[in-house]
């Protein structure tokens, strides 16, 4: 049994995002109120429904009256895991708080080392998949995602961490400032540049259910990342595009030459194939620029990022 804790004991929110994970719920609070006992009692787990269609609110309710620390959040509709950790961490109240996912892969016993960890000077540690559950072309596709966002962003983030991780409340603070609705938790984190701590773990198997992301939602989700995250792909469109006009200047010059030296130019069928493939250029960097003007278009409607539905707890016993 540990000693209770004063008032300069810190106050730890668990931040769990809901979705397809309904039946690991019980064991998930049983194993958390586990884990945080061996070294607080002042602790709050926030589980956050993304409007999971497993009925995942029926099972928050049912929770919270035999746990007392945990407190319920509905959204009005599903709008994404990392719109939902930001919900859960503008609702956290304690001195820091951990994000984790909600399925059993992230080990709750490794929360006092996380802790540990970020008391040697840490202003937020991450967690690192030492092993991953995932299937080989899941595995595959995510480091391919992670060098295109490295060479696009400039930004030197391993696809071995997850959204594991402890954060102060200055880290929070700083997070829950950005409004921009396509986000990236690990993005938003690298970019505050706070100091970063980091621990090893095993990723386990999930025990209830199948992931959230199928191929499509991992597609857009990659998309949304590559596009969005930085204006690297629109510069490098403009490169393409001089790039292109160069070439044509010089093949112009080239044709008219021809033309005088040895009468009319010859090879109508590369001139044809040039014509095609500078269309697809034109017409894939308009459809970048769309897309691009899409998002802006979004934003400036100044739409909140979330809407919550319901919300259910009780009053705090420290």
């Amino acid at each position: 049994m540990s000693a209770p804790d004063t008032q300069d004991s810190p106050k730890i929110s668990i931040v769990v995002p809901v979705y397809g994970c309904a039946g690991c719920l019980d064991e998930l609070c049983a194993r958390l109120k586990r884990s945080l006992d061996s070294f607080t009692t002042r602790y709050e787990i926030i589980l956050v429904d993304d409007r999971s269609p497993d009925n995942a609110w029926a099972a928050i309710t049912k929770i919270q009256t035999d746990y007392p620390q945990v407190k319920g959040i509905r959204l009005s509709r599903n709008f994404g895991q990392h719109i939902a950790i930001s919900a859960g961490l503008a609702a956290a109240r304690g001195d820091y708080a951990v994000v984790m996912d909600g399925d059993l892969q992230d080990p709750p016993e490794k929360i006092p080392e996380l802790y540990a960890k970020l008391k040697e000077g840490h202003d937020l540690v991450l967690a690192r998949r030492s092993q991953r559950s995932h299937s080989f072309f899941r595995h595959a596709a995510a480091r391919v995602y992670f060098r295109l966002m490295r060479l696009l962003t400039g930004e030197n983030i391993d696809g071995s961490y997850g959204t594991f991780s402890l954060l102060s409340r200055k880290v929070i603070d700083g997070f829950l400032q950005f409004g921009e609705r396509e986000r990236h938790y690990l993005f938003i984190l690298h970019w505050l540049g706070f100091k970063i701590g980091t621990i090893d773990y095993d990723h386990a198997k999930r025990s209830v259910g199948r992931s959230s992301y199928s191929l499509m939602r991992l597609l857009r989700h990659g998309a949304d990342g590559l596009f969005f995250q930085a204006t690297v792909l629109l510069r490098w469109i403009v490169a393409l595009g001089l790039l292109f006009a160069v070439l044509g200047a010089m093949l112009a010059v080239y044709f008219v030459y021809g033309y005088f030296a040895h009468g009319s130019a010859e090879g109508w069928t590369s001139v044809v194939v040039l014509i095609l493939i500078c269309t697809g250029v034109l017409l894939f960097s308009m459809g970048v620029i769309g897309l691009y003007i899409g998002k802006i278009f979004d934003q400036a409607k100044e739409r909140p990022l979330y809407v919550i539905d319901a919300v259910i707890e009780r009053s705090a016993s420290w």
